[in-house]
């Protein structure tokens, strides 16, 4: 009980410090620090739908933080997230928009599960290369997400962009492909519908039990942890480490994928360019102060959500440049940073 509320403090005075900080720096610069933060509170979780703008904010988070974690518990840092949820986006918004005359059940299951495909296959080509060449995953996934980048620019701007729009974005998914969101009935939610709320934190939610219950039931999670722990060693006791290696990235991949394929099917309704402000990069972070703990990682990004989307009212009451929310994301990674290093002496 005791080491499971140390696991808990140590995120949340790092959290803490980093509001601190920034608090300092906005007082410094000649701002009101105390009318920030409860600006910046407010924008996040002071009301019903500042709570779902967060929620809706932290989706994409919580799934591209489960991806870097699962990769991370098998000894692996996944620097991919990006790329791999670009390329699930893509995927998800062809299959979404491209397949015609299938029921829902059937069809937005397909767009959902061509998202983590894509993602999945993204990522275990750093996989392969790091099992069976020793080639460091950190190095190719980097590369991969400058290619995913430049991939789905190519095909928005090319062979799948709508040309009835200016904007660089494929033509909208079906209807047979939605996911239910409370943008589709305006009238009856009035304003939470600008929330971008989504079916898409349901679909995060069991995915953090589902990694939860792959760490802590199935053996597959022993070998995980295991290769994490030391490959060498594992390999010893009769652990399949390349095997582990790969299916690790793949596997963080499609969570990765997903990401982006609940952003398309429940958000944007299409893959618009560039639609990402960075989710697979912010991922890491939200990781990293989780520990790597699902349940922790859900609750990190809830509260990346929040800042993300608190950000915003505090500029627009207190004149507070939005940014001030990078700056304690930035404190955060070097608190955590701090940590590892202190752990690797």
């Amino acid at each position: 009980m005791a080491s499971a509320l140390a696991r808990l403090g140590r995120p949340t005075l790092t959290l803490a410090i980093a509001l601190a900080i920034a608090a300092l720096v906005i007082g410094l610069t000649g701002g009101e620090p105390l009318a920030a933060m409860r600006a910046l509170l407010e924008g996040a979780f002071g009301s019903g739908a500042a709570i779902l703008r967060s929620l809706a904010k932290a989706t994409p988070l919580i799934l591209a933080g489960l991806a870097v974690a699962v990769a991370l518990r098998a000894g692996l840092f996944n620097i991919g997230a990006e790329g791999q949820l670009l390329v699930g986006a893509m995927a998800s918004a062809w299959m979404g928009f491209a397949v015609k005359g299938m029921p829902l059940f059937i069809h937005l299951p397909l767009a959902l599960a061509a998202g983590a495909a894509a993602g999945a296959i993204w990522a275990a080509i750093a996989g392969l290369l790091r099992a069976w060449q020793g080639t460091h995953e950190v190095i190719v996934t980097i590369m991969l997400n400058y290619v995913a980048i430049n991939l789905t620019h190519l095909l928005v701007s090319g062979p799948l962009k709508d040309h009835s729009t200016l904007a660089s974005a494929t033509p909208k998914v079906q209807q047979t492909a939605r996911l239910w969101s409370l943008q589709d009935d305006p009238s009856r939610f009035q304003a939470l519908s600008a929330t971008n709320f989504s079916a898409g934190f349901a679909i995060a939610l069991l995915a953090v039990l589902v990694v939860w219950f792959i760490y802590k039931r199935t053996a597959y999670g022993f070998q995980l942890k295991a290769t994490g722990e030391g490959p060498e060693v594992a390999a010893t006791t009769g652990v399949p480490v390349k095997r582990v290696i790969v299916s690790a990235m793949a596997l963080s991949g499609a969570l990765a994928g997903l990401a982006g394929s609940v952003e398309v099917l429940g958000v944007h309704r299409r893959f618009l360019d560039a639609f990402s402000p960075g989710y697979g990069f912010d991922s890491i972070a939200v990781a990293l102060l989780a520990g790597g703990s699902p349940i922790g990682v859900a609750l990190s990004a809830i509260a990346f959500g929040g800042l993300s989307s608190g950000s915003l009212q505090m500029e627009l009451v207190t004149d507070t440049p939005r940014q001030v929310a990078g700056i304690i994301q930035a404190v955060v990674i070097l608190g955590i940073g701090a940590r590892y290093v202190r752990r690797t002496r």
